[in-house]
């Protein structure tokens, strides 16, 4: 019986040193989580503001720009934005599931890869998809600067530019709440106005003047400027979708660990049960054993 209190002892031991690393890692992320949201909400009115220019622009007639109109192939590239660590609960899983289905539904072996997380890069390898590169470092160091995003973004503009890909695609996981995140496909060429933008619990979204004057001056004219203008939108998309993954990320992480220290709260109670009824049953029996021992004596 002691050999048995012994054991439990050093599993309420370890399991206690469990929630202490777990209640930590829960406020690291709970930490990152509210500087990812930061960036996030920051980085809405740039791509609020540039996609109403965008749309004067269209109205102007200039659509027939490479970047908003699909080309002839039928290839596709697909962007996938996943972590580099686990213990994040099904955020990955969540994500890999929609880039399954983005595969299946098209031709087989149509679709490229560009994966940024190991863990999405590791899930490409192990299904023998196309990987045309893969930025890991991206997300090191918490909310990467737009600068680290603009080579991925310009990888895949020239692809479809250059005709070798129809569409562009990037699968990533939208941030709602804190509580709710959404894998997402998301268009990213040609160029589409992004209806589910500012979504995001808490956010108001930036609408231009309504009342503000239809005519323009363009210097040198709109072609020039969709020229200069559309590569940033598209590197605006790209780089909230890395944002709102990241947030995701964070927020699956923290409410992993939060479970993970409710359940090893929850162990050591059943544990310290388990301890005190074998320890009192100890105590019973060596009770037990000098009274019979007695007894005998007494009988003698």
């Amino acid at each position: 019986m002691g050999v048995n209190t012994k054991a439990i002892n050093r599993r309420i031991k370890s399991v206690v040193n469990t929630k202490k690393i777990t209640k930590a890692m829960e406020l690291v992320a709970a930490s990152k989580m509210r500087r990812a949201v930061q960036a996030v909400l920051a980085s809405r009115p740039y791509a609020q503001m540039a996609w109403s220019l965008v749309s004067r622009l269209e109205r102007k007639g200039e659509d027939t720009h490479p970047l908003l109109k699909k080309s002839a192939s039928d290839r596709a590239l697909a962007v996938l934005v996943t972590s580099d660590r686990g213990l994040c609960g099904g955020f990955n899983a969540q994500v890999i599931r929609a880039a399954s289905e983005f595969v299946r539904s098209r031709p087989q072996g149509s679709v490229d890869f560009i994966a940024i997380g190991r863990r999405g890069e590791a899930w490409v390898r192990r299904r023998k998809l196309p990987l045309k590169a893969s930025f890991g470092d991206v997300l090191a160091g918490g909310a990467p600067p737009a600068t680290k995003v603009r080579p991925l973004a310009r990888l895949a503009r020239n692809g479809f530019t250059g005709g070798e890909y129809g569409e562009v695609a990037v699968i990533y996981t939208d941030f709602v709440s804190s509580i709710l995140q959404k894998p997402r496909v998301k268009t990213l060429l040609p160029l589409t106005r992004d209806s589910e933008l500012g979504e995001i619990t808490g956010h108001k979204e930036v609408h231009p003047n309504a009342r503000a004057a239809e005519e323009y001056l363009f210097e040198p004219d709109p072609r020039t400027v969709l020229d200069q203008l559309l590569p940033r939108v598209a590197e605006a998309q790209l780089y909230q979708a890395v944002l709102e993954s990241l947030a995701s990320e964070h927020s699956a992480r923290m409410l992993a660990m939060k479970n993970a220290t409710d359940a090893a709260a929850d162990m050591i109670d059943d544990l310290r049960l388990t301890f005190n009824q074998a320890r009192q049953a100890g105590i019973t029996q060596e009770i037990a054993e000098i009274s019979a021992g007695r007894a005998a004596l007494a009988n003698a």
